[in-house]
């Protein structure tokens, strides 16, 4: 009896995934670096939708600026979309995740 329980446990979480998945289908952020000279969007599936590099930096000896400026904007887009998921779930009142009440 305890497999159907772990069954529909497990059914449960992927509806409550799926239902996620579409409320942040929307759902994206912007963030910039390099003092406003890169700007990185990631959308509510956590990719990468768009990047933008000013071109005043686009020359070999701005390499290790532009890739510390793209991990921070990645970073800091990463954490508000974390922030944006929290928030949506808290809201809607439908997740209850094991281990997160």
């Amino acid at each position: 009896m305890a497999m159907f329980s772990k069954l529909k446990q497990f059914k449960d979480l992927r509806d409550q995934g799926k239902k996620l998945q579409t409320m942040l289908e929307g759902e994206a952020v912007t963030t910039t670096s390099a003092g406003g000279q890169i700007a990185l969007t990631m959308s509510g599936s956590l990719e990468i939708s768009g990047l933008a590099i000013d071109a005043s930096l686009l020359n070999p000896a701005n390499k290790e600026k532009i890739e510390k400026g793209i991990k921070e904007a990645h970073g800091e887009a990463l954490k508000k979309m974390q922030r944006t998921i929290a928030t949506k779930m808290q809201q809607s009142g439908e997740f209850n995740l094991p281990g997160m009440n």
